[in-house]
């Protein structure tokens, strides 16, 4: 069996000024922006640039009930995770751009880390992996 995911939801307000955070702030690309009539919504898709498969869907909120969980999908844990092959240069990059850091950088056994937080306010790891990484 050969499966992967493939894309991942994230609750946004605006489809807009997510793709702006999403692409000019972390880099990511946009890798589709496709508006669907039939439910007036759109289908926009990013994705870090690099070698990785999975993307991220940003979905934005059509009811008060998704509107409550917007920057809070995980109840406060690390959402995601960005793995980078240059944790300074990315980490210095952001900085630069006005990204919140929640927790500097620190080294660990499985490689060097800090957590911030997207436009929304969802936590995110930026790591580096040693060899070692783990699964």
């Amino acid at each position: 069996m050969n499966q992967s995911l493939a894309h991942i939801a994230l609750v946004v307000r605006d489809y807009d000024e997510a793709i702006d955070f999403y692409v000019n702030t972390l880099g990511f690309e946009l890798v589709t922006d496709t508006y669907q009539p039939e439910q007036d919504k759109r289908w926009v898709v990013v994705r870090p640039k690099g070698t990785g498969t999975c993307s991220i869907l940003l979905a934005r909120a059509a009811t008060p009930h998704q509107e409550s969980y917007i920057g809070d999908q995980t109840g406060g844990r690390v959402f995601l995770f960005l793995s980078t092959d240059d944790f300074w240069r990315d980490y210095k990059q952001l900085l630069a751009k006005g990204v919140t850091f929640e927790r500097e950088p620190k080294q660990a056994d499985y490689g060097t880390v800090a957590v911030f937080r997207d436009l929304y306010g969802n936590l995110w790891d930026l790591i580096e992996f040693t060899s070692d990484r783990p699964e």
